[in-house]
């Protein structure tokens, strides 16, 4: 009785801490499109403040926590350029796309990118794999393509470089020491990009008090601290489940423009969300499925 009320409040621990992160990485949708779309900062001075913010909120908590001694990942400074690359595209996308469909074009680009480096390393995808990343990848053609209701096009190339970088961030940090610590190494080093391009957009200069008070929440709340949150949820989510379960943040993020920025639901950005979406828990259930195939055949060995 007593190992069965520790399991239960064990799942109910995981999906509180799951729910908040994914709530977090939405937010961090809205918070950009709040700051830089009503023009209450410039994208140069946000990611800086953003990155600055986030790498403070990240070291307070490495300290608080003990983690001080423990490693980051090698060579973090490549890891902290494509920080910094989806970090400044994300800000200067969100000049021109609504919330929903950038945060849809993100986490498009984020997932294409590492099926196709996964297929890059030799590992052989499976025929689901392969239709699902062409259903994503023809979702994203399709939302962005000509007509009266398509995003920005500048706004989409950026915010999918965005998903490219962040895509390279994530895979570069695959067994590479204490996440938090690595995060926090990755933010810190990333903040000497972010001020060089400041200093560069000097004559865009605009920093209104609401718009730096956006980056910091975006910085130290949606991105440090939620990042922390979804690497505590991580430990009672298996990979499939981590994966398939992040497939609900363009969603929620798409619903905030909706409620919180009065954004526009359009057919197309519910048929691309239904198409890209669909594509991705396809190939990741197809990855699973083939996984479990090979352990299968590795144990009637």
């Amino acid at each position: 009785m007593k190992h069965r009320n520790e399991d239960s409040a064990t799942r109910l621990r995981t999906a509180a801490l799951t729910c908040l992160a994914l709530v977090a990485f939405a937010a961090n949708s809205l918070l950009g499109r709040l700051a830089l779309g009503a023009g209450e900062i410039d994208p140069a001075s946000y990611t800086s403040v953003r990155l600055l913010s986030g790498a403070a909120t990240l070291w307070v908590i490495v300290g608080l926590s003990g983690r001080r001694n423990r490693t980051a990942h090698p060579r973090a400074w490549i890891s902290a350029a494509m920080l910094f690359l989806y970090a400044i595209c994300f800000s200067v996308a969100y000049l021109s796309l609504d919330a929903g469909i950038g945060a849809l074009i993100l986490f498009g680009a984020v997932q294409i990118t590492m099926i196709v480096v996964g297929i890059s390393e030799g590992k052989h995808p499976s025929a689901r794999e392969w239709l699902g990343l062409l259903m994503a990848f023809g979702g994203l053609i399709y939302l962005v393509s000509p007509g009266l209701s398509a995003p920005a096009p500048l706004g989409s190339l950026l915010m999918f470089a965005a998903g490219v970088a962040w895509g390279l961030y994530t895979l570069r940090g695959r067994g590479g020491g204490d996440p938090v610590v690595g995060t926090a190494t990755n933010f810190a080093l990333a903040v000497p990009f972010a001020l060089l391009v400041s200093l560069a957009w000097l004559k865009g200069l605009n920093i209104t008090a609401r718009g730096a008070w956006l980056a910091v929440l975006s910085g130290g709340i949606a991105s440090g601290l939620g990042y922390v949150i979804w690497y505590a949820a991580l430990k009672g989510l298996t990979t499939t489940r981590a994966a398939i379960v992040q497939l609900s943040v363009p969603v929620l993020a798409a619903m905030g423009g909706v409620l919180v920025l009065g954004e526009a639901l359009t057919l197309r950005l519910l048929l691309a969300t239904a198409t890209i979406l669909g594509g991705v828990a396809l190939a990741i259930f197809g990855r699973d499925a083939a996984r479990r195939a090979m352990a299968r055949q590795a144990a009637g060995r």
